[in-house]
């Protein structure tokens, strides 16, 4: 008998079991499953399926009837889809730069420690607790001419007065513009004030002693330090353009004409109004496209140049 047969199996000597790799944090990856469940059946899934049957000659009802691109060609041969692509730049650039400058100025004038900074900060922020529905029929009825703003200028006096927004098509979105304005730069000040009370104190002390204006101190120290925050207030505020639809409905329908048509708008119309899912799906992949399009070049800076910097 040799001595490999005789060790004993008892002691520091004996071998620790360990579980199998795939059986360690076992709760954590059960709670993972339906993380992962919704991320690839419902989102990434819809998303294919939405594709898929955009080359599909879809009805009332999906179906496998492949159709090329003609969704496609159709719908860039669509006068109204040009004019709601047209529209939502307008919109989006003008929201974008307001909603930015506006809740930061307003963020800095709360950052000032005023008397009453939790009053008007509730002020700013409650047109956000509305929908876009009840934001949009209040600025349907303050836009007018015969009850809101116009008619109460004129009542003071100023009988030449003109401000009717809504019914004009060549200024017709930025009467949407306001109502969107009104209600999104809440959140954003609210956003921009919690990014400028983590700037710490003694940079305002700093500058200060050098002799930098409070302006100054803004545009070269404090807004380049609130480049996280500007961040998320970009993707927030694009999300809200992109998905555009309700104020349309609530204000104007579209009109006048289809002069405030807009994406969202004519896909509703074209799946539940025109019973044309296909042409409907085709135009979503577009809406899709044209959010990859911002968010690449957006991920490639906030990302990629962390990681070569």
């Amino acid at each position: 008998m040799t001595t490999t047969d005789i060790r004993p199996d008892t002691g520091p000597e004996k071998a620790v079991r360990r579980p199998s790799r795939l059986l360690r944090n076992l709760s954590s990856k059960v709670a993972m499953v339906p993380l992962i469940f919704t991320a690839l059946v419902i989102f990434l899934g819809g998303t294919i399926w939405t594709v898929v049957y955009s080359f599909t000659k879809s009805g009332l009802l999906p179906r496998l009837s492949w159709a090329g691109l003609d969704q496609y060609e159709r719908l860039w041969s669509s006068r109204k889809w040009i004019v709601s692509i047209e529209n939502l730049a307008i919109y989006g650039v003008f929201s974008l730069i307001g909603t930015l400058v506006i809740g930061f100025i307003l963020a800095a004038l709360l950052d000032r420690k005023i008397r009453g900074e939790a009053v008007f900060r509730s002020i700013f922020l409650y047109p956000f607790a509305l929908s876009f529905i009840v934001t949009g029929l209040v600025w349907q009825w303050i836009l007018n001419p015969e009850l809101g703003l116009q008619s109460v200028v004129r009542d003071l006096g100023w009988q030449s007065f003109t401000f009717d927004p809504l019914n004009n098509p060549n200024i017709v979105m930025f009467g949407l513009l306001i109502a969107g304005l009104w209600q999104g730069t809440g959140l954003i000040m609210c956003i921009m004030l919690a990014g400028l009370r983590g700037i710490d104190e003694d940079i305002w002390k700093a500058a200060r002693v050098d002799g930098i204006g409070t302006v100054k101190t803004y545009i070269r120290i404090v807004i380049p330090m609130m480049r996280p925050v500007f961040v998320t207030s970009l993707v927030l505020i694009a999300a809200g353009i992109v998905k555009l639809y309700d104020l349309v409905v609530a204000q104007t329908s579209g009109g006048p004409g289809i002069s405030s048509e807009v994406p969202a708008k004519y896909v509703m119309t074209a799946m539940f109004g025109g019973q044309n899912l296909g042409q409907g799906f085709a135009a979503s992949s577009m809406m899709l496209l044209m959010v990859v399009i911002i968010l690449i070049p957006w991920a490639y800076l906030e990302f990629g140049g962390k990681k070569h910097g």
